[in-house]
């Protein structure tokens, strides 16, 4: 059984009153049943981290099925030991004080001068050493043994037999591994310092229980185990000197003979698993139930999102006019005739694929096809790609589509069908130039926010120097009544105004800081230009720094209008760069992770955060700010993986709730469309509205190829 922390785990129990027909769920590795699914989950996600040891061999950091398997191959390397060496093994084992190390050292020590029937060695036969195997053993006197030993060749066969003594044996390498003895003690005691082995086992081998003479006195048995008293007492001990400690550590506190030491605090965070309740702990909600209304079958959600993210992210290299994500889901579910949306999104990755010189393009060469795409014949091109694939269930669809029947294609298979496009697209050579230009843009931009932030953090220093060389007393001295100076003569206060004197030439401060501003704007552009320059060459707009403020200091401090204005230029230059870095997309990575190990996703393009379990069987969204606060709300920051989300979730808050804003007046305004159409009189004879909800249908790729 695995070990948890280096201690048992106990199993969860057969629920009471289990009906034959009653629904719930079994963990496969443990066969336990649960009836709620919530807790079949966390048991699940538990077994699934790597805490857990092996028993029997000591792996750590393994997942539970892991540790289950290091133990059946572990135990069955042991159950090769031999049985002549089993109960020599154990009696060195059974109430042995030594460590694990020193133990397994000692018990290959002595067994390594045990020879028994079947043991491999080296005999002497003349002047050399030959390979030979034990084959009977003859105990003629006290103190004196004889083998017969069978010569073997290279193959191992048996040669000839003959008598010689133990002087004439050798053995040809240490008979087991330090490693291999460590788990054959595990795999034999249930306890150490000292080491005990199982009763049964030790019952089987002839293998005395009763506690040694030395060891009596500091152990005992209490229920059937054993209990070591010396430990026992050596805990008091270090008690009482944890005590003591506190007294002195403690002014003016007492603590009583029999106070416990205070426990060590927990450092948050820690695996959300382990986090338990807490008297200190926030009023956290109730988390809401994401909604799981999926127009396609609930499997084919992560395709649906996969690939409308991808054809949103890359619509410019594509040609493809964006279309939401319900417009989508709309199109793969409509069966009645070839939709333009569908039709344009197949025709785009086409595309994409024939001109990437790869197999795809060798294809469509060799079956003289135009490298134009029309709606006529994008079937056609369609087909030439799922026969270049080499899967029997896409080409399945082959017949159908070549018959014009593509509509009529489950959702399943057309996700499967746009996945495999999908898959071929990111690796062409063209998205792989604009994915390295995106790196190289993000990377520039990065360049940039560090480089202004330097150059602000410079500014200040330089500031903040000037100032405290302007007002400092010991450089500063009043001007003689013959007009004169002191000693150092290079500062003087004139008129409230400090006075500098250089190469016999008077300048007040304002004139030196108008100078010195000068010099500073001089320098200050140097590597705004640099940058200017380098984002250039990949094409990266800058904003102009109008915005921000190069004015004193002092002033800015006495005019605060103009000091807010300048923050708000920094925030807006901030945030410029930030969708700049958004518009680059990589890839596009979760929010995180709850403590049950479901995923939380947001695209920016579609006002709803999706919730996808930990075996991505399941999958539901959030759509409004109330279910999203919620969310927040419910999320507990001592765990790791809610610390990290709730930190995510914080920081797009604002976005997110704009998104859902405009999803949900959408909403509003498609149900009031609708009702207007209902209500609309035969008397009237102005043509309806489009409606918002069959927008898929109306569907105009604006930035198509001509």
């Amino acid at each position: 059984m695995p070990l948890l922390k280096r201690k048992p785990f106990p199993l969860a129990e057969l629920p009471d009153d289990l009906e034959s027909h009653e629904l719930v769920y079994q963990v496969r590795t443990t066969k336990e049943i649960f009836r709620d699914y919530g807790e079949y989950l966390n048991r699940i996600n538990l077994y699934r981290q790597r805490i857990w040891m092996c028993k029997v061999s000591g792996k750590t950091n393994l997942t539970y099925e892991e540790a289950l398997l290091s133990e059946e191959r572990a135990t069955e390397k042991v159950q090769q030991f031999p049985k002549e060496l089993v109960a020599p093994a154990l009696q060195i084992i059974q109430y042995s004080m030594l460590s694990l190390k020193d133990l397994a050292d000692i018990i290959a020590t002595k067994l390594q001068d045990h020879i028994y029937v079947g043991a491999e060695m080296y005999g002497r036969k003349g002047d050399d050493m030959y390979p030979c195997k034990i084959s009977k053993v003859f105990e003629e006197s006290v103190g004196k043994v004889e083998y017969e030993v069978a010569w073997l060749d290279r193959n191992k066969e048996v040669m000839e037999t003959s008598v010689i003594n133990r002087e004439d044996l050798r053995q040809k390498k240490p008979p087991f591994s330090r490693n291999f003895l460590k788990s054959f003690i595990r795999e034999s005691t249930y306890r150490n310092a000292p080491w005990v082995l199982h009763g049964k086992l030790a019952q089987i081998h002839g293998i005395s229980t009763s506690v040694p003479e030395n060891l009596r006195g500091k152990v005992s048995f209490k229920d059937g185990l054993l209990v070591c008293k010396k430990r026992r007492k050596n805990e008091e001990e270090a008690k009482h000197e944890r005590q003591n400690f506190k007294r002195k550590k403690v002014e003016g506190s007492a603590i009583e003979e029999g106070d416990e030491p205070a426990e060590e605090p927990i450092k948050y965070p820690i695996d959300d698993l382990l986090v338990q309740p807490d008297a200190d702990d926030p009023v956290f909600t109730d988390r809401p139930s994401p909604l799981t209304d999926f127009n396609v079958p609930m499997e084919c959600v992560g395709d649906l999102l996969m690939v409308w993210d991808f054809c949103s992210s890359f619509g410019r290299l594509l040609h493809l006019w964006p279309f939401s994500l319900e417009d989508f889901e709309n199109a793969i579910c409509h069966k009645m005739g070839n939709l333009i949306l569908l039709v344009e999104t197949h025709s785009a990755l086409l595309r994409l694929l024939m001109k990437d010189n790869d197999e795809y393009s060798s294809t469509i060469r060799k079956r003289n096809r135009k490298l134009k795409i029309t709606l006529i014949t994008w079937t056609e091109y369609l087909c030439d790609f799922l026969d270049m694939v080499n899967s029997s269930e896409l080409r399945g669809y082959i017949a159908t589509i070549k018959r014009g029947h593509y509509g009529i294609l489950d959702a399943h298979a057309k996700l499967l069908i746009l996945r495999e496009l999908v898959s071929h697209a990111l690796e062409t050579n063209t998205l792989r130039e604009k994915l390295a230009k995106f790196v190289e843009q993000r990377q520039a931009l990065g360049a940039t926010i560090r480089g202004e932030a330097l150059e602000e953090a410079r500014k200040k220093r330089e500031e903040k120097d000037r100032l405290k060389a302007e007002y400092d007393p010991n450089q500063v001295v009043d001007l003689e009544s013959n007009g004169s100076a002191s000693t150092n003569g290079n500062h003087m206060r004139q008129n409230g105004d400090i006075v500098k004197k250089r190469n016999g030439e008077i300048q007040t401060s304002r004139q030196n800081c108008a100078s010195e501003k000068s010099e500073s704007n001089q320098i200050d552009n140097a590597p705004k230009k640099t940058a200017r320059k380098q984002n250039l060459e990949v094409d990266i707009p800058i904003p102009n720094g109008k915005g921000l403020s190069e004015k004193d200091p002092h002033e800015r401090s006495r005019d605060d209008r103009k000091e807010v204005t300048g923050m708000k230029s920094k925030e807006q230059r901030k945030e410029y760069y930030e969708r700049e870095i958004e518009k680059r997309v990589i890839r596009t990575n979760s929010l995180g992770k709850d403590r049950n190990y479901n995923r939380y996703w947001w695209f920016q393009r579609d006002g709803r955060i999706f919730v996808e379990s930990s075996d991505s069987k399941q999958w539901g969204y959030y759509s409004s700010k109330e279910e999203l606060y919620l969310l927040i709300g419910s999320l507990n920051c001592k765990g790791e993986r809610e610390r990290a989300l709730k930190k995510q979730l914080e920081k797009f808050n604002s976005r997110i709730c704009l998104e859902m804003e405009k999803r949900s007046r959408d909403l509003v305004q498609e149900v009031a469309l609708e009702e207007a159409v209902l209500r609309r009189s035969s008397r009237v004879r102005a043509p309806p509205k489009k409606n918002p909800a069959n927008a898929f249908l109306e569907y105009v790729n604006k930035w198509k190829e001509d």
